[in-house]
């Protein structure tokens, strides 16, 4: 990853809905010829909840992956050409954080502004890793009541007596969304999460898709159609969707971007059924 800029303040790090613009061009990466993917199986087995994994834990778990398989497609339009001396995502080939008919745009001292895609990558990229690395907010000590107890894995009673301990809810038959704030409990509280740890996981997981979003609809061709990487853009994006739609943790009007391509991959059943189903949002 470049190295990254100081870091900016709450307010000017959420970016602020797209704005259209009049791009229509027929997209390679929207035909069912290239929406093939690297990894073969059922990519549900990468998405679903442990059955003895809090689920707060998982979604943590689950955005350091995902975080990590972007990176490693944003390195590639981030890595300097020795014949140019630039990258291939510039200020001069993407002057805006563009995605087919949208742009989007960044929020700077209260008001939105359209900055160079690079920029936008860069800051997105470092505000993902702050709160990754944040352990206010993904802490990595189990909390108190937990780490005075130590029980087996998957162990529901109390050393020492017959009164079993109350589960935290992980039932996905229940959207995850209504597993927050019931009975003063949230999402990832069992595991030491703090109460907007679900929002926070809603944020990045926008952001992401944007990262994605430009990828695709400016760098498809060049370069990973041109390197032979696109099959594993797909598969990093699948995975990142089947994700997003499982835990109905993404809104479906901010999929427009790739809309088409996600339709593509339902239809050819790579994004599993159980994803579309806990989709509501």
């Amino acid at each position: 990853m470049p190295s990254l800029p100081s870091s900016a303040s709450f307010s000017s790090i959420q970016s602020a809905e797209g704005q259209y613009n009049n791009d229509s061009d027929n997209k390679k990466f929207f035909h069912e010829k290239y929406a093939k993917c690297s990894v073969k199986g059922n990519f549900l087995t990468l998405a679903a909840q442990p059955k003895n994994v809090e689920l707060g834990e998982w979604l943590a778990h689950q955005l350091v992956e995902m975080n990590r398989l972007l990176t490693g497609m944003l390195q590639v339009i981030q890595e300097v050409d020795t014949n140019t001396g630039m990258p291939i995502c510039n200020e001069h080939t993407c002057p805006t954080m563009s995605a087919g008919r949208l742009t989007y745009t960044w929020l700077e001292n209260g008001r939105p502004a359209k900055i160079p895609a690079p920029s936008y990558i860069i800051r997105v990229q470092k505000w993902i890793v702050g709160k990754i690395q944040d352990p206010r907010i993904f802490p990595t000590d189990p909390p108190t009541a937990i780490a005075q107890t130590a029980y087996a894995s998957g162990d529901g009673s109390q050393p020492g007596s017959s009164t079993p301990l109350a589960m935290p809810p992980t039932n996905l038959n229940n959207s995850v969304t209504s597993l927050s704030g019931a009975n003063d409990q949230w999402i990832g509280k069992p595991s030491g999460f703090p109460r907007n740890f679900h929002q926070d996981c809603k944020s990045i997981i926008k952001q992401m898709f944007r990262c994605y979003a430009h990828l695709y609809h400016n760098h498809f061709d060049n370069p990973f159609w041109h390197i032979n990487r696109h099959l594993e853009l797909n598969s990093c994006f699948v995975h990142f969707v089947t994700v997003a739609m499982y835990f109905d943790l993404l809104a479906k009007k901010d999929m427009e971007p790739l809309q088409p391509l996600i339709d593509i991959f339902i239809k050819e059943k790579v994004i599993p059924p159980e994803a579309i189903q806990n989709h509501k949002s």
